[in-house]
């Protein structure tokens, strides 16, 4: 048992039979009346973002949930096909759990956040940032490094990602797997 103390970014609770977590949270004081904990939840099994508040010290149910290394091996009918890198266990993934589908490439690494209650996945994410080429690009002009002005390019996993003007066709760069935005170009 935790309570409304315990509560920080990312905790993965259980509330009205659904499993949440805590994207955003924050505590409201007023002079006449007790203390109210506020929380932004987002929903694991199931697409709902909702907001709750709690009376101070109530009690809150959170959820063990441990971060095991996967592999993507590769997409089928059935889901994302995904190996354990230390027991070689094969698993399938929905595409509904993965964050960001369209940048996983054939041998990523991943993380998969599992529910030690059920031993069920409940999602799979990325690093922070991944490396990936670009397959098609307008040519870059010399000397558009000045300007914030961008142009879309395709990397080899099929998505779209939007780069400044002087990145080419065959460049590796690094991507923001939160947002899915440009960071920086990868020297080789």
């Amino acid at each position: 048992m935790a309570t409304t103390a315990d509560m920080r970014t990312g905790l993965i609770i259980k509330l009205d039979n659904s499993l949440y977590s805590v994207v955003e949270f924050g505590q409201n004081k007023t002079a006449r009346a007790a203390a109210k904990v506020w929380a932004k939840l987002k929903g694991v099994d199931n697409n709902r973002t909702i907001e709750h508040t709690w009376n101070s010290g109530d009690t809150i149910f959170p959820v063990r949930v441990e971060r095991r290394n996967y592999q993507y091996l590769y997409k089928d009918d059935s889901g994302f096909n995904l190996m354990d890198t230390s027991s070689f266990e094969q698993i399938i993934v929905s595409e509904s759990l993965i964050e960001r589908p369209e940048l996983y490439k054939d041998g990523q690494e991943c993380f998969v956040l599992v529910n030690t209650e059920t031993e069920m996945p409940m999602s799979v994410e990325l690093p922070p940032s991944i490396q990936l080429r670009i397959t098609y690009s307008e040519p870059g002009l010399k000397g558009d490094t000045a300007t914030r002005a961008l142009k879309a390019a395709t990397v080899e996993t099929g998505a779209t990602v939007s780069v400044p003007l002087f990145v080419n066709e065959g460049d590796l760069i690094k991507i923001d797997t939160k947002n899915g935005a440009y960071v920086e170009r990868v020297k080789e």
